[in-house]
């Protein structure tokens, strides 16, 4: 009988220390070479490539296609795959292969956005365009190789990477501060645009040196992880708590779902305004294939298409399916589009067969007005990475708590900082951990790291073969902005999952609602706090600083985000806040403090007299 085919072993589940002070010498004395990578001996190698075993082992491999439906629905629990365990090289790429459709679409929606049409993209050639989503996708896959195999920084307890299944990508986060800096560069002429002076219809030039000015600032900006990821996890969890992490995740969410929704209406170009006159009353313009004005019933229709069949896909489909199913989405959404005659081949032709880094290089320059919104960035991106990195701990089974997880946090958050500073150098926005990939892990229980090469080899061939981008940008963009829209309310779902552990108390109350009250608003009314500070005169410095405020005002979660941090540090604190701060101040976690709490109400109330906890 198979190992898939038996019931699973009941497993003890870990025992955690409850006392932070017990077995702290030998915890610091523990080797941690085991989580490094190693290069397998040629004994290993031979036995993978020369035995039906080493190919194919005993796995179950109908499992994965096992649709979700009456009668087809299996009980059977496939075998984990640990981290080192010996993984069939088949099933390493078939799960390889998953990993790569989880990333795809979270991996080329912000190049695609970035590049795109309106004040607030690059408005890039289609040739440009496909040469950063390929960029992307080879960047994804090289930065993930490091997060994956771990090294040891020489002659010192610190490592570079976390040695588990983590991935990397572009996060959605740096988006709203994009948007904003291109945006101002395009006001204020450093950007080129025209307006016609019959239609009155604003028309906007590429620009090269907004993307080479972005890139140098988080290039700067990317110190800061780097720094921080040397000061341990507690700490950072303290200065950075779940109230303002939540909050800011949300209001990030909330500004990327309203960019969803213009896509899908038909683009967020020229034609998003609906003018009457001029060569964009119809989407993307007068004169493409089956041009419609925005918000027109076969826009929305194309849009609700891809969104169906993601939904279909969760409900129904078998466990290989569900892990790729925005990119069946925008598969489904690219045929009916082809069919209906709603594409050009125009992207597609002007994609070279093969490509690579550096194809197209851009100036760097450092743009002083982004540096505080991009700060506030990267410590958001670094926060949502550790509950990214603790996720892939407990998907992989190991532990959450120790001296071998702490030093996987700081390994990946070193990671991340490493990649936000070499990202740009790629020509790429900077890259984090991804989250996606821990739901493939605990669907298909496989957190062996064969797979995570098998996916960086994947993600880099699709970049390399610049056809394969070309193919996104192809797509009408009501097709995206259905996937889009799904991935970006995602994005608010996990500010609300973090907010949702909150003890919910009248304080904490306070502070989200008069968080969400600024940054809901700036995200729903753009502009309304930027025209109160205006400065016409020739200082430069005083020029940039207004720039940087502004900026700040008009970025919802940045200002959501310092609203929260400071009512949370300087606002009347609750008794049972100030009983959490001191428990955590003496090294207490979160289960001590609720028994010290308990404890206390009883020697209140008289019950008992005494308590050692």
């Amino acid at each position: 009988m198979s190992e898939i085919s038996q019931e699973p072993e009941s497993k003890t589940p870990p025992v955690y220390i409850l006392d932070p002070h017990a077995n702290r010498t030998k915890e610091q004395d523990i080797d941690l070479s085991h989580t490094t990578g190693k290069i397998p001996s040629w004994q290993t190698v031979r036995e993978s490539v020369s035995t039906r075993s080493g190919w194919f082992g005993d796995y179950d491999y109908g499992f994965l296609c096992m649709p979700t439906l009456p009668g087809f629905t299996s009980t059977r629990v496939p075998p984990f795959f640990g981290l080192k365990d010996r993984l069939p090289l088949v099933l390493a790429i078939i799960m390889g292969f998953q990993h790569s459709l989880a990333m795809i679409a979270g991996v080329v929606t912000p190049a695609i956005i970035m590049s795109g049409t309106g004040i607030t993209g690059l408005n890039f050639s289609p040739g440009d365009r496909t040469q950063m989503v390929s960029t992307s996708l080879i960047t994804s896959g090289l930065l993930s190789l490091v997060q994956i195999t771990r090294f040891r920084v020489a002659n010192t307890p610190y490592f570079l990477g976390t040695g588990l299944l983590s991935v990397v990508g572009t996060s959605f986060i740096y988006l709203p501060v994009f948007q904003s800096t291109v945006s101002n560069m395009y006001a204020s002429g450093a950007c080129k645009s025209s307006i016609d002076a019959t239609t009155g219809a604003q028309t906007f030039e590429p620009c090269p040196d907004a993307w080479g000015a972005y890139l140098g600032t988080c290039m700067v900006c990317a110190l800061l992880p780097i720094i921080l990821s040397f000061v341990p996890p507690r700490a950072l969890k303290r200065v950075f708590p779940p109230i303002v992490t939540g909050v800011t995740v949300m209001l990030i969410g909330v500004n990327l779902v309203t960019s969803g929704m213009q896509q899908w209406g038909g683009g967020s170009g020229p034609c998003l305004s609906r003018p009457t006159t001029g060569p964009f009353v119809d989407c993307p313009a007068v004169g493409a294939p089956n041009a419609a004005p925005w918000g027109s019933a076969q826009w929305i229709g194309l849009g609700f298409l891809v969104f169906s069949t993601i939904m279909v896909v969760e409900f129904f489909g078998s466990p290989f399916m569900k892990n790729a199913q925005v990119v069946l989405g925008l598969i489904v959404g690219m045929i009916v589009a082809v069919a209906c005659g709603y594409t050009t081949s125009e992207s597609l032709d002007a994609a070279p067969v093969i490509t690579f880094l550096w194809v197209k290089t851009y100036k760097l320059a450092i743009y002083p007005p982004a540096i505080i919104p991009l700060l506030i960035t990267y410590v958001l991106a670094m926060v949502e990475s550790i509950g990214d990195i603790t996720a892939s701990c407990e998907v992989s089974q190991l532990s959450v708590e120790g001296r071998e997880f702490e030093s996987r946090l700081q390994g990946g958050i070193f990671a991340d900082g490493v990649a936000g500073l070499l990202a740009p150098l790629m020509t790429n926005s900077p890259m984090s951990c991804y989250a996606q990939n821990n739901g493939i892990i605990s669907l298909t229980r496989c957190a062996n790291t064969m797979a995570g090469y098998m996916c960086c080899v994947f993600l880099i061939l699709m970049g390399v073969f610049a056809k394969f981008g070309a193919l996104f940008l192809m797509l009408p963009d009501s097709v995206l902005g259905g996937m889009t829209t799904f991935l970006f309310a995602s994005v608010v779902v996990s500010g609300i999952r973090i907010l949702s552990f909150l003890p919910w108390t009248r304080r904490e109350r306070f502070i989200v609602a008069a968080s969400l009250s600024l940054g809901l608003g700036t995200a729903l009314v753009p502009g309304v706090f930027t025209h109160m500070i205006n400065y016409k005169g020739e200082s430069a410095f005083l020029s940039s600083l207004i720039t940087s405020v502004n900026i700040i005002l008009d970025t919802g979660f940045a200002l959501g985000a310092i609203t929260a941090d400071v009512i949370d540090r300087h606002g009347p604190m609750a008794a049972k806040d100030a009983d959490r701060l001191a428990a955590e101040e003496e090294g207490h976690s979160e289960m001590e403090h609720m028994q010290i709490v308990k404890s206390q109400s009883a020697i209140h109330n008289g019950s008992i007299h005494s308590t050692k906890i």
